[in-house]
């Protein structure tokens, strides 16, 4: 092997893993809706407008716990929603083709999550 395909062969591997970015999980634990006086019923809707403006399915499994889903491409990610009417929470369930490997997810996720919290947010502050 020449010096100059090792040297092709390293650049191409660096590539293809700063391409593949990945990094620890992150949730949302205890985030306030920053809106006074929310009845349980303001929160859920701020919960499910705000995932359904970023295309999440969202369904309720009891008061105060919703599971959200979100399907792009190949991609799924589901995450658990706990509330009450000044804070919620959104934390990992399951995936699909987002190579999480029990730490570790693809960036995108977090990205995903960051806007769904910034989305409900935004949300509750309408009602």
């Amino acid at each position: 092997m020449t010096a100059g395909f090792l040297r092709t062969f390293s650049v191409m591997g660096i590539l293809l893993l700063a391409a593949c970015r990945y990094g620890p999980v992150q949730n949302v634990s205890s985030a306030s809706f920053d809106v006074p006086n929310l009845t349980m019923e303001q929160a859920e809707s701020a919960i499910v407008r705000g995932g359904a403006s970023l295309g999440w399915q969202i369904r309720e499994q009891v008061p105060g716990h919703m599971i959200a889903t979100l399907t792009l491409r190949r991609h799924k990610a589901v995450v658990d929603i706990t509330y009450d009417t000044s804070t919620f929470s959104i934390k990992y369930k399951d995936s699909h083709n987002l190579r999480y490997d029990g730490t570790n997810i693809h960036s995108n996720y977090n990205g995903w999550i960051s806007n769904l919290e910034n989305a409900i947010k935004a949300q509750a502050r309408v009602t």
